[in-house]
C-alpha cells in the first residue's frame, strides 16, 4: 500500500525558523500514524468498550474521560464522556476494534484517512498552545496521556498530551495546511525547529 502524502507538504520546511536568539524552545512535527480510531460507549457500556480497547490494544484507560495511556507506539485518551481515541502507528487497528466492539457495546470510526497528527514539543510549547485553545496547559491540570476535546476558530482539534512539555494535536485533514501555518506563525517569536 502507498503511503498517504502529507496534506502539510508544500508547508512543511525543515529546519530551524523565527527568533532562536537564545536557542530553539519549540519541535514541530507530523507524528505519521496508521491508525487514528474514535471510539464512542452507549450509555452504561463504558467500562465494556474500555476492556474491549485493553485487549486489542494492552492499553488501559483510567476511568475518568480525560486520562489516557501509551506505550510508545500506541496511544489511548478520553476527550468527551464514553468517547475515546485510540492511536496506532501500525495500520489496521480500526478493523481489531470492529471485531472486539459489538454494535450493542458501542461504535468504532476509522479517522485514519480524515486526520493529521501534529506534535509540538518544548519548553514553551504550553505558551504556544495557549494562544489557540482556552484551556488550562498547566501540567496539574491537563496531565500527561490526558485529552481535550476542543476548537480554534471553528477547527475541530483533539489534544493530548504525550509528554511533561509535548502535545499531540489531531486536526481535520483538510484544515491541517492551514492550522500548521498558525502554529509554525505563533512559535516564530520563541524559534522553532522543524523536524
Amino acid at each position: 500500500m502507498a503511503e498517504r502524502q502529507s496534506p502539510l507538504e508544500p508547508e512543511f520546511h525543515v529546519g530551524s525558523h523565527g527568533n532562536f536568539e537564545h536557542g530553539v524552545e519549540i519541535l514541530l512535527t507530523e507524528t505519521r500514524l496508521g491508525s487514528i480510531v474514535q471510539l464512542a460507549a452507549w450509555p452504561g457500556e463504558e467500562k465494556k468498550l474500555m476492556e474491549a480497547i485493553r485487549t486489542v490494544t494492552g492499553l488501559a484507560l483510567p476511568d475518568d474521560a480525560g486520562g489516557g495511556s501509551s506505550d510508545g507506539v500506541k496511544a489511548i485518551f478520553g476527550f468527551a464522556p464514553g468517547k475515546l481515541t485510540v492511536t496506532d502507528e501500525a495500520e489496521g487497528l480500526a478493523l481489531a476494534l470492529t471485531k472486539a466492539v459489538t454494535p450493542a457495546i458501542g461504535t468504532v470510526t476509522d479517522l485514519s484517512h480524515g486526520r493529521t497528527a501534529i506534535r509540538i514539543a518544548g519548553p514553551k510549547a504550553e505558551w504556544v498552545l495557549s494562544k489557540f485553545f482556552a484551556i488550562d496547559f498547566a501540567l496539574p491540570a491537563f496531565p500527561v496521556g490526558a485529552g481535550r476535546s476542543t476548537t480554534h476558530h471553528d477547527v475541530f482539534a483533539q489534544i493530548q498530551r504525550t509528554g511533561t512539555d509535548q502535545f499531540d494535536i489531531y486536526v481535520f485533514r483538510s484544515f491541517a495546511r492551514s492550522f500548521w501555518k498558525a502554529l509554525c506563525h505563533a512559535s516564530e517569536e520563541v524559534g522553532y525547529e522543524v523536524q
